[in-house]
């Protein structure tokens, strides 16, 4: 069985657009759970109206997106689960998106495989995954460097993110769940596919499987959209923020050789305290 896996905090005009998504799947022997964190908007009435076969898991209020995605996890494994698909909220995913994913996973059945992002306002790719450098710590994004007609099929990456990500339950019982505790919100999703890989699980991103997705709906974005003092400081320090530099040092200690931690934290913090003014 497969289990779609969805954690929720408010925004319940995009909730519903991503469950409606799901239930409109060509490809339906699915089920689905979303943790509902201490919703305040009534999206807990609407998953109880209008999704009533909604598995959902109530949180409460400040578990964010680590913890969350666990506890969809370890429910899902106890019900048998047999593939876990981790998704966001803010995603609108194509009818045959499912089909796609399950397709693919048939013919490569321990890899994980990420979704190819599509901009929902724009209609163009906005992310198809990432090579790492291990020497330099670099990312280099794959998207760029393909023809659109290399925009199907399987394309191998280093890491993924957690939205639209299909993994097979024995990559949980090989390296475990996420890091909630040492990553409780950012950067958890590209810990756990990186260390995956590390295991010798293929990572890819499955140019087939089209979500579309709001990159405004972005906590770090809103962070950087408007700029001042308050939003540099929590872009550094916030748990929401995407340059926090705590997330990135233990990051790196975690999935960095360690003669090349040095290197590594110079260029990242460098990155991330200067950048933001890019």
């Amino acid at each position: 069985m497969v289990f779609v896996i969805i954690p929720v905090h408010n925004r319940k005009a995009l909730t519903h657009d991503c469950l409606r998504s799901l239930e409109n799947q060509t490809w339906k022997k699915f089920r689905v759970i979303v943790v509902d964190d201490g919703s305040t908007d009534g999206t807990a009435d609407m998953l109880r109206t209008e999704f009533p076969t909604v598995i959902v898991l109530p949180g409460t209020g400040d578990l964010f997106w680590t913890p969350a995605i666990n506890l969809c996890i370890n429910y899902a494994i106890s019900q048998g689960a047999t593939h876990i698909l981790t998704l966001n909220n803010d995603t609108v995913a194509a009818p045959e998106f499912m089909n796609a994913m399950m397709c693919w996973s048939a013919e490569k059945p321990e890899a994980l495989l990420g979704a190819l992002d599509i901009d929902i306002k724009t209609g163009k790719s906005n992310y198809g995954g990432e090579i790492i450098d291990a020497t330099w710590g670099t990312y280099k994004h794959l998207l760029p460097r393909l023809t659109k007609d290399q925009h199907h099929g399987l394309h191998r990456v280093s890491l993924f993110p957690g939205r639209g990500l299909l993994i097979p339950v024995k990559v949980f019982k090989t390296v475990g769940l996420f890091a909630e505790k040492a990553l409780p919100h950012y950067m958890a999703d590209y810990d756990f596919t990186y260390q995956a890989g590390r295991k010798g699980f293929e990572i890819y991103c499955n140019y087939d499987a089209r979500l579309c997705t709001y990159p405004e709906e972005c906590g770090d974005h809103k962070i950087r959209k408007h700029r001042s003092l308050k939003n540099y400081y929590n872009h550094l320090f916030s748990i929401r923020g995407g340059g926090n530099l705590r997330n990135f040092t233990v990051y790196t200690l975690r999935n960095t050789a360690p003669h090349l931690v040095p290197l590594h934290l110079l260029k990242g913090y460098l990155q991330r305290i200067f950048g933001y003014f890019a």
